[in-house]
């Protein structure tokens, strides 16, 4: 990845592989099983403006969603549906 960091540390402005990242991301947000996530989450936020941007981004939909739907159960193939739409978009 392209850090871009300014000798007093700032965050980078531009990430090289910023899909890939969003996608890292978002994949920590939905819980799944990723090594180290803790670890390379804290990189991320802390030296990449673009996923810092994100990934708040992402926490507050998710969580707007978590407030705003109603507590009925999604069936799966509607779920693997939305997902498979969501990545043709990206």
């Amino acid at each position: 990845m392209d850090y871009n960091l300014s000798s007093a540390g700032e965050k980078k402005t531009n990430c090289a592989e910023k899909n890939k990242c969003f996608q890292l991301l978002e994949s920590i947000l939905d819980g799944e099983n990723i090594p180290e996530a803790d670890r390379i989450l804290k990189e991320k936020l802390e030296k990449c403006e673009p996923c810092y941007r994100h990934f708040h981004l992402e926490m507050a939909i998710k969580e707007l969603l978590k407030t705003k739907c109603c507590h009925q159960i999604t069936p799966q193939d509607l779920l693997e549906n939305i997902r498979k739409k969501v990545q043709e978009i990206k």
